[in-house]
């Protein structure tokens, strides 16, 4: 039986629009219409947040808020750390993405010596790292953080020395050397991508199932393969942003992009990939309720949440 953990964190400083932080109510409210009892079946943990730093002004071009963003990661990977070291299966909500850095480093520093692998659902490939984001939104940052790349072959920006300062600080979180190798992390939907991003994908080696073929081959086969690419890692996080779901679907999130899955199609790979002994922690991000008039993203991330969380409980 898994010891599920159901882990909220606010974070939404490092999106690019506003109300992420919104995301894990909007999802409760869509359990109530959906008249389940979801949220009633756990104790949930939320962490802290770093959100007032949005008041303050960003100071940081090349990696907005990073100052937060650092104590937003201490704060999740100190909570998904003590987790795992009960052994509790953590299943995390929450709003910006880079907060998943948090997540990995908290599961690496309880089970260092254990490989671990990624599974990334998504429409982005969140390798930018400050010397390369076009935007300097830090959500487009996380595997880079957890895997301690740089990237300076793809350089287009001079970061302050305060900001390489505090990104070095952010990467050594949970012990200075790289939580992941860049070859244990697959990609699944990932379709907006840039040329540093694509640079590092060559270079390491980097899965990427797209939706087409996901369509063409099947959910069953590919999430057998996505898992047998990581089959010399010990564990496996899945982390599932909505905006891998297509866009006329997403429309409730910062950064929709056409060719995604359909919400049956997500249901369905997330609930086949969580049956793997090997996964330790899911989560889902990004829902932003006020691009959304109906609720209608948090609707269907709701049904994703559900069926993935009863899969685990039925399977364990």
């Amino acid at each position: 039986m898994r010891d599920i953990k159901l882990v909220e964190v606010r974070s939404e400083i490092a999106a690019g629009t506003r109300g992420a932080s919104m995301g894990v109510d909007a999802l409760k409210i869509a359990s109530l219409d959906k008249k389940s009892d979801f949220f009633t079946q756990f104790d949930p943990i939320n962490v802290p947040d770093a959100n007032n730093y949005l008041w303050k002004g960003n100071n940081f071009p090349h990696a907005k808020y990073i100052d937060g963003v650092y104590q937003v990661l201490k704060n999740v990977y100190s909570t998904i750390e003590s987790l795992r070291m009960e052994k509790k299966f953590p299943i995390v909500l929450a709003g910006d993405h880079s907060t998943a850095a948090g997540t990995i480093m908290g599961i690496k520093a309880a089970d260092p010596e254990k490989r671990l692998g990624v599974i990334w659902i998504d429409a982005h490939a969140d390798l930018h790292t400050p010397y390369t984001t076009p935007s300097g939104n830090m959500h487009g940052m996380p595997l880079a953080m957890v895997s301690q790349v740089d990237n300076l072959d793809c350089k287009i920006n001079d970061p302050s020395e305060e900001t390489v300062a505090i990104w070095k600080k952010i990467k050594t979180i949970g012990g200075d050397f790289p939580k992941i190798i860049p070859g244990d992390i697959v990609f699944i939907s990932v379709r907006d991508t840039e040329a540093p991003e694509d640079h590092l994908i060559k270079n390491h080696g980097i899965k990427n199932f797209n939706t087409q073929e996901v369509r063409r081959r099947g959910i069953d086969q590919i999430a057998e393969e996505a898992l047998g690419v990581l089959k010399d890692c010990d564990q496996i996080y899945i982390s599932f942003d909505v905006d891998s779901l297509d866009s006329s679907i997403s429309v409730g999130t910062g950064t929709p992009v056409p060719d995604g899955l359909t919400v049956q199609e997500a249901i369905e790979l997330n609930v086949k990939l969580i049956q793997d002994k090997r996964v330790c922690c899911w989560e889902i991000v990004e829902v932003n309720p006020t691009l959304d008039s109906e609720n209608a993203m948090a609707e269907n991330a709701f049904e994703v949440l559900e069926a993935t969380v009863k899969s685990l409980v039925d399977n364990f």
